[in-house]
This record gives structure tokens, sequence and C-alpha cells, in this order.
């Protein structure tokens, strides 16, 4: 997932797409515990997927504010 696909998204489907990830993320570590976890590469890329709607959602919020202060 590409920042650049996220920055169109609406504040609400970020929240939902970072709510769906972070229960991929959840099920990951499940796995990687109970040693049914095939390929451990997911969970790093589950990780920086949250850490980019994280910002971007951040972003969205920081110019809403500057907006709301003008």
């Amino acid at each position: 997932m590409k920042a650049s696909e996220l920055r169109g998204k609406t504040p609400d489907e970020l929240q939902t797409e970072l709510a769906a990830l972070l229960k991929a993320q959840f099920g990951l570590r499940m796995q990687k515990a109970t040693q049914q976890l095939n390929n451990t590469s997911r969970l790093q890329k589950v990780r920086r997927d949250i850490a980019r709607v994280r910002t971007v959602l951040t972003e969205k919020s920081a110019v809403k504010t500057v907006k709301d202060k003008t």
C-alpha cells in the first residue's frame, strides 16, 4: 500500500483501514506465537502499513487544524 493511495481516502476510510490492519497484525502475532506463521515478512509489511495510515491521518488532522485557525 502506497502513501499516495492513502492520501486519496477520507479520514473515515483511513480509520476503517487502520482497524483492519490492526486485526491482521493481531492474527499474524497469534500465528507466530503458535508457530503457524510461514511468511514472517508479512508482520513487517503490516506494521509499516499501520505506520503509513497513522502518518496520513496525522497529516490530515494537521491540515484541518491549520485551516480552522485561519
